[in-house]
């Protein structure tokens, strides 16, 4: 026997009979590696993968655990406003550092590695609180999913000597999202929300007015009612990457005519909107088409 987890089209999986006990087993793998640290600092930010850690960790550390999120202009408003609300709801010890990540010239250019440097600056702050609060462990939100996949920033984390508690435990997303849905945290189906520097097309320099236009369009769309989609910046054009379930309602002549006046409004000369619909990764397919040429 099956059921769907989520309904959403990104995160849309299939639970088998026994995958939920499977996944309490990794739980109680990862509990027992929190007890073994003593001390942990989270990079918290409000995602999925790493609420759940800030979650257990709390749970098991209390006050050892502090959820550390980095804020700068690639920080998206409306994360940035979860990461506060997620904190109060659940009790956790969380604080905010500034991350200048846009005055390194190997980000804002952009490349296929950007991610690498933004973690880089992200690791080297926290390593820094780290050491002052004599705190042991520095602890991220990877999954076994991102050992797949492809993830810059992953060479950063081996650098800093950051841990990724889920990995060791074993567990992929899916298992993430099903723990996450069992304790209550309203982040369980919640779609993947990397940094809005992810939205803006490779070798495209990384701008604040660039993020802000991004930050902006996704405000649009999630006004209108929109769950899943993306606002990919392609410099005087914009393509909008809408879930297939949520593309009708995007065709409609009023919505069209709504997204086209306001996206205009923030600076851009084309608006256009994706036929394949939204999937994630899909800045990283001009790389396949590189690598096959």
């Amino acid at each position: 026997m099956s059921s769907p987890l989520v309904e959403n089209s990104e995160t849309k999986v299939t639970i088998r009979l026994g995958d939920d006990e499977v996944a309490l087993a990794k739980e109680e793998r990862l509990r027992d590696l929190f007890r073994e640290m003593g001390s942990v600092l989270v990079a918290f930010s409000g995602g999925v993968d790493s609420t759940y850690v800030a979650y257990v960790a709390n749970s098991e550390l209390g006050q050892k655990a502090l959820c550390i999120t980095g804020e700068s202009p690639s920080l998206a408003t409306s994360q940035r406003d979860e990461t506060v609300r997620l904190a109060r709801q659940f009790g956790f010890r969380r604080e905010v550092i500034q991350t200048r990540e846009l005055d390194d010239i190997n980000y804002t250019a952009n490349g296929p590695t950007r991610c690498y440097f933004c973690k880089d600056e992200l690791y080297k702050k926290l390593e820094e609180v780290a050491r002052v609060r004599e705190i042991e462990f520095i602890v991220d939100g990877s999954t076994c999913d991102d050992l797949v996949d492809f993830r810059p920033g992953r060479a950063a984390t081996s650098k800093h000597g950051v841990r990724s508690p889920l990995i060791e435990a074993g567990m992929t997303k899916t298992d993430v999202r099903l723990l996450s849905r069992r304790v209550g945290l309203p982040t369980w189906d919640k779609p993947a929300s990397p940094c809005l520097s992810s939205r803006i097309a490779y070798g495209i320099p990384v701008t604040i007015e660039r993020l802000s236009a991004v930050d902006r369009g996704e405000e649009i769309l999630r006004e209108l009612g929109f769950r899943e989609f993306r606002v990919r910046h392609h410099d005087s054009l914009v393509r909008l990457e809408i879930a297939p379930a949520e593309m009708v309602r995007a065709l409609r002549v009023e919505v069209v005519n709504d997204l086209a006046r306001r996206f205009r409004g923030l600076g851009f000369k084309y608006v256009t909107l994706d036929l394949q619909g939204y999937r994630s990764g899909a800045m990283n397919e001009v790389l396949g088409q590189q690598g096959s040429a």
